[in-house]
């Protein structure tokens, strides 16, 4: 088929993340983006067209659509994209809640081009590796799940402001952060049916939370534990998942910031009767990180090929920003005070 054309709607850091996995992949070229930094529109390095708004930048000739825009506007941006009859792919979370995440799905099913969702740790080494062990039954069934993931504030990184304001992110570290780790223990648990949680803005005093700490439980019984938290002083990605027969800890975590640490997977395998609480340790290390590569040729293949979307789906994101909301509204002091913005 001819080379796909793609256009990127914010041209950050994020944005300029997704030039380079396209930049790699033989069957797509990026011809546009667009970010209000930019100033009206023009041409870089004689090639990339740019314009200053979304609205322009969707005017050019563009198949695939790349959504990399802060939430409160990722859903107009990808609903624009889709009613142009574009390929669409939005980073996470996929708006402030769940009523805008509907609203992308009632147009999705009215049109024609492909839609997936960014959850990027699914494609990281440490975290597929863990899929297989889980998912050849090796050590049985989980039994239950504790993660942590945490940074020291709510805006690092070069990251901007808006993400400190309700009306426009939707929610805070959990949100912005912790959806990363609700989705992974969606992906190698499932549905959660019952969620307890606390929500908590009493440090960093943003109309955002700064912890969320939720108790869920499925209904085959895997019980998961899950603090995102921005009061972490040293960030940390953690996933402890015991298993009946053994367990699998994810520790740290590739980024761009390589604030994490080292991306390490600890496979255990117990034996109960002989080893008295020192069973023996498989440690895998990883120092590349292709997940974002991989993540975008996923799409493209998926278009290319005409297949299903099976990871990063609507549904996909439904389901994981339904579950967000779960913990949210699961403390009554915090839903009380704003249930609007996760209805």
């Amino acid at each position: 088929m001819e080379e796909l054309r793609a256009g990127i709607a914010g041209f950050g850091i994020v944005g300029k993340k997704r030039q380079e996995c396209i930049d790699k992949n033989p069957h797509i070229k990026l011809i546009a983006v667009c970010d209000e930094k930019l100033s009206g529109s023009g041409v870089i390095n004689g090639q990339v067209k740019y314009h200053d708004n979304y609205k322009d930048l969707l005017k050019e000739d563009i198949d695939v659509l790349f959504v990399c825009m802060p939430n409160y506007m990722a859903p107009d941006v990808t609903i624009a994209g889709l009613e142009k009859s574009m390929h669409v792919f939005c980073e996470k979370p996929p708006g402030r809640n769940i009523g805008d995440i509907a609203r992308v799905i009632g147009v999705e099913k009215q049109t024609t081009g492909k839609l997936m969702y960014g959850f990027n740790h699914r494609y990281h080494d440490s975290v597929q590796k863990a899929g297989e062990i889980i998912s050849s039954g090796k050590f049985g069934k989980i039994i239950n799940m504790r993660g942590v993931y945490g940074k020291s504030k709510l805006v690092t990184f070069n990251q901007t402001q808006w993400r400190t304001q309700h009306d426009l992110a939707g929610g805070g570290v959990l949100l912005d952060q912790g959806i990363h780790m609700v989705d992974l223990m969606r992906l190698f648990a499932g549905d959660f049916s019952q969620v307890y949680s606390f929500i908590s803005n009493s440090y960093w005093g943003y109309d955002v939370e700064d912890n969320a700490y939720a108790l869920m439980k499925t209904n085959s019984g895997i019980v998961a534990m899950l603090n995102s938290s921005a009061t972490q002083w040293r960030h940390q990605f953690k996933l402890d998942i015991t298993l009946e027969k053994g367990a699998i800890i994810l520790s740290g975590i590739l980024s761009g910031s390589k604030s994490y640490g080292d991306e390490i997977l600890t496979v255990i395998s117990a034996d109960t009767i002989n080893d008295n609480g020192n069973p023996k340790e498989k440690i895998y290390k990883y120092n590349q990180d292709y997940s974002w590569d991989r993540e975008v040729e996923y799409f493209i293949n998926s278009i290319v090929n005409e297949s299903c979307i099976e990871q990063g789906s609507s549904q996909d994101a439904y389901d994981t920003m339904q579950l967000v909301s779960k913990i949210y509204s699961a403390d009554m002091e915090w839903s009380e005070h704003n249930s609007s913005y996760y209805e």
